[in-house]
């Protein structure tokens, strides 16, 4: 049984009975407390219930499908979603990136990388409940919105808090650690995602769009000094020193 993962609570979406029963006694003897849910009905009745601490979400189930219930349990609140895709099907791989998920895996997939993705976003969420303490660490201004690093949070200055998801959080704190530098799409997606890039990944763009669409609803000068590097990636423009402003 792995360390801390019996108080943790994973909810697996998938109609198919065979690969819910093995990803249930896969997750089980890592520890994990799982709940099985079939369609987007049964996930309801469940939540009704309890808050799990990560949901594990199949695109293609009966009636609603897992875009339209990734959608809704991002507006109900944020708890993290990894969600599970047909091989190949980038299309619904960049859409649920779009959506909010957090991640996603391809189907046919190996149990232990599944295992380490959610490792990974369990990782991210509990970093994101431990606000800093420390009386030295400062905030980062930049075009006119505040970050938070240690409490993973952007607010404006008189307050008002930026609903961002823990990928996109994720994204903009790479920037914001690493302003003026060209960052690629694969350092990107390893640092935010833990894993090596296939060289044909392009969610990254899809990731970045997403938060400068974020950004600019509120600070349109903030999404303008994420700037895209022709050939190279991406690069946060923040003037030595500067606040971006």
């Amino acid at each position: 049984m792995s360390q801390g993962a019996s108080a943790t609570t994973l909810l697996i979406v998938e109609d198919d009975r065979e690969i819910r029963s093995l990803l249930a006694d896969f997750l089980g003897r890592e520890g994990y407390d799982t709940r099985l849910a079939a369609d987007g009905r049964a996930m309801d009745a469940i939540l009704a219930g309890i808050r799990p601490d990560l949901v594990i979400l199949d695109i293609m189930l009966p009636g609603e499908d897992g875009l339209s219930l990734c959608r809704r349990l991002r507006a109900q609140g944020d708890v993290p979603v990894l969600m599970l895709t047909a091989k190949g099907d980038e299309v619904d791989r960049i859409v649920g990136l779009e959506v909010g998920a957090d991640d996603y895996l391809v189907k046919p997939f190996n149990p232990r990388e599944l295992l380490a993705r959610i490792r990974a976003i369990l990782r991210r969420v509990q970093a994101a409940a431990r606000v800093g303490e420390d009386p030295r660490r400062q905030d980062i201004a930049f075009g006119g919105l505040i970050a938070d690093l240690d409490a993973r949070s952007v607010r404006t200055p008189d307050g008002i808090a930026l609903d961002l998801t823990s990928a996109e959080f994720d994204l903009l704190a790479c920037f914001l650690e690493r302003p003026r530098r060209v960052l690629s799409r694969d350092q990107l997606l390893d640092w935010t995602r833990g894993r090596s890039a296939d060289p044909f990944d392009r969610t990254i763009d899809v990731a970045v769009s997403r938060l400068r669409r974020r950004l600019s609803l509120v600070a349109p000068e903030a999404a303008q000094l994420i700037k895209t590097v022709r050939n190279g990636g991406y690069i946060f423009a923040l003037p030595p020193g500067g606040k971006g402003n």
